[in-house]
């Protein structure tokens, strides 16, 4: 394998070292209730025919964001949006800020903006008589219709 330069292992990212802030209405909110949550893109493609070539090429048009993740089951903040919703026809946009921030590992920190998040719907009262003392959870699902990255990981050596 000769001068093979190996990632160390302190150096992969905690899953539990996060932290999650909803800002909605002016109003920020530290969702500690997040038990996971994952922001995706979605690139919108199309084929390119290309005369002298035998295969086609592909050129990306747009993007879609998305998000999905769980939540304990103990907060009405999203919840009240979708009553606010209900009652007045007018949607609330919300921002999402995540952190990942392990401080064992050389990557240090990474914060990621989302803008203009949507909630897809959600749970609005729910028990489980049968769970055996577990707590409640929830889905959240929804859309985002920009980012930023204002804080990057830092490269590590050998990258």
């Amino acid at each position: 394998m000769g001068n093979v330069t190996i990632m160390k292992a302190k150096d992969a990212i905690s899953a539990r070292l996060a932290e999650c802030y909803v800002t909605i209405n002016g109003r920020r909110y530290n969702f500690m209730q997040m038990i996971n949550v994952e922001f995706t893109i979605d690139k919108t493609k199309g084929k390119v025919s290309r005369l002298g070539a035998v295969m086609a090429g592909h050129k990306s048009y747009g993007m879609e964001g998305t998000f999905s993740g769980t939540m304990h089951y103990n907060t009405t903040v999203m919840r009240q949006l979708m009553a606010d919703f209900k009652n007045t026809g007018v949607d609330t946009y919300f921002e999402v800020q995540i952190t990942n921030d392990d401080p064992a590992s050389d990557a240090k920190r990474q914060t990621v903006i989302f803008y203009d998040c949507l909630t897809d719907g959600g749970v609005l009262s729910k028990f489980d008589a049968d769970a055996d003392g577990e707590s409640l959870d929830e889905p959240i699902e929804g859309t985002f219709d920009d980012f930023s990255i204002p804080e990057g990981f830092t490269e590590l050596d050998g990258f």
